[in-house]
């Protein structure tokens, strides 16, 4: 089944690519324990997906950098990738990621989207090499606990969180068909519109309202 998302090794969750900028390789290595890897690597996660970051320091994939270096690439981070909290008493830093989790997280910061006017688009992003597969079986969250999708469409030099910017086919999702049909969707911190699909974690194509060629702006499916 196939989500539109290019595949990755393990490595390249962890410590990025060989020529990937150091804050690049940090952003990576943050990504991969927060949304996968905490309890295979002993960190403890409380119920909102936040990581206390001296135990990530701790870790030897972090042993070259410090609070600084973490604190910028969140705050620099143009997806909004991360959340950083500071516990008053205690005043140790937390961070969490905000989407993109395939571990269970209890109470992440999820609002639940009603109606179709609170998200006029929901487009998901991804490759002509996955629609023929996605064309005919849905798109699926995969491993996963939500598909992604974005609440607009990229142009320019614009970032979309929940899209990659080089993705070549968007398809676009008739959020009232999908709502009234029973499927969930979420609107996360950093304005990613995330969905658990259905039963199987799918959401069939029967769903998308129309699914366009990037970028030509060809129609390849129109519902």
């Amino acid at each position: 089944m196939a989500s539109g998302r290019s595949s990755a090794s393990s490595k390249d969750h962890r410590k990025g690519r060989r020529e990937d900028p150091p804050d690049v390789k940090l952003s990576k290595s943050l990504s991969y324990v927060c949304r996968h890897g905490a309890v295979k690597l002993g960190i403890q996660m409380d119920s909102g997906g936040f990581i206390d970051v001296d135990d990530l320091l701790r870790l030897p994939m972090f042993k070259d950098y410090k609070m600084e270096d973490i604190q910028r690439v969140v705050s620099n981070n143009s997806k909004q990738r991360f959340a950083l909290k500071q516990e008053p008493d205690s005043q140790k830093t937390f961070i969490r990621a905000n989407q993109g989790h395939t571990v269970e997280v209890e109470e992440l910061d999820l609002q639940p989207i009603t109606s179709p006017s609170e998200a006029p688009t929901v487009v998901h992003g991804t490759y002509k090499r996955a629609w023929d597969s996605i064309k005919l079986q849905g798109l699926s969250k995969m491993k996963r606990n939500h598909i992604h999708f974005a609440p607009d469409i990229p142009g320019g030099n614009e970032v979309i969180s929940g899209m990659r910017h080089n993705c070549q086919i968007l398809i676009f999702i008739d959020l009232k068909k999908a709502l009234e049909d029973g499927l969930s969707f979420y609107r996360s911190a950093n304005n990613v519109i995330l969905s658990p699909g259905n039963s199987e974690g799918i959401i069939l194509p029967k769903y998308f309202a129309q699914v366009r060629e990037l970028p030509s702006g060809k129609v390849l499916l129109q519902n």
